[in-house]
């Protein structure tokens, strides 16, 4: 199967290059990596393009749409029957593509979640606090709905592949849903579609700009619940349409 890995890059020149080598040291000739920056003010745009290698697709937004635009421009461009999520600062364990290609097959899944280590800035291991994924709970559904509202299930795109025929499903993306990864693990769970990896595919570097808060304002907290709640009567509305 052929793969496009998809890259929102803004302001990553810092961790960019080990990312890329890491991720296209496991492509095939015919794979590619399709990037859209979201109009970085640092070196990242030139390190792409002076990137030698014909995979790498590169892109421009002509204004800053934030990250889940961005991902979404980039999975429309992108031409692979298997499509791969990735940050702009993460380094990909080796066997990764393989691996997940692999569970993808023998599934028979669309989606494919799994988990990953932590490096500090630096590229040395750490520990950091977060919910793994089971393969056992693959095809609990609603229980992983649940999980991820009261925050016990943790599905980041980075960890992610899909295949390209789920993209009917997915997109687009409801303008107010404030992540794209969380979107697509509430539909994939819903359908019924999805399967979990057990092991480590990749290593998240955690530093000061990618930590997500944990002290939010009770209201914002409480209008993220609201968000997710009406993207899940989406969800409904989209799932009953495709089987009609």
């Amino acid at each position: 199967m052929s793969v496009s890995v998809c890259m929102a890059t803004y302001n990553g020149a810092a961790y960019l290059a080990e990312q890329l080598e890491s991720i296209l040291s496991q492509l095939g000739p015919d794979d590619e990596v399709v990037v859209v920056d979201d109009g970085s003010r640092d070196d990242t745009l030139a390190l792409l393009q002076s990137w030698s290698d014909s995979r790498l697709h590169v892109h421009r937004n002509e204004r800053n749409l934030r990250h889940v635009r961005t991902f979404e421009r980039a999975m429309r461009l992108a031409r692979g029957q298997v499509i791969f999520l990735a940050d702009q600062d993460d380094v990909w364990l080796p066997g990764r593509v393989s691996r997940m290609l692999q569970a993808l097959q023998v599934s028979g899944a669309a989606v494919v979640a799994g988990n990953f280590s932590h490096i500090d800035p630096q590229g040395q291991s750490m520990q950091f606090p977060a919910h793994r994924l089971r393969a056992a709970d693959s095809r609990r559904g609603m229980a992983n709905i649940a999980g991820i509202f009261a925050g016990r299930r943790s599905y980041f795109g980075c960890a992610m592949a899909l295949r390209r025929d789920f993209l009917d499903l997915a997109l687009p993306i409801p303008a107010y849903v404030e992540s794209h990864d969380l979107w697509i693990a509430q539909l994939a769970n819903a359908a019924g579609v999805i399967v979990h990896l057990d092991e480590d595919t990749l290593a998240r570097r955690i530093h000061a700009h990618n930590v997500t808060r944990s002290n939010r304002p009770m209201r914002r907290k409480l209008h993220s619940r609201w968000l997710f709640a009406r993207a899940l009567l989406e969800v409904r509305r989209r799932l009953h349409d495709a089987r009609q």
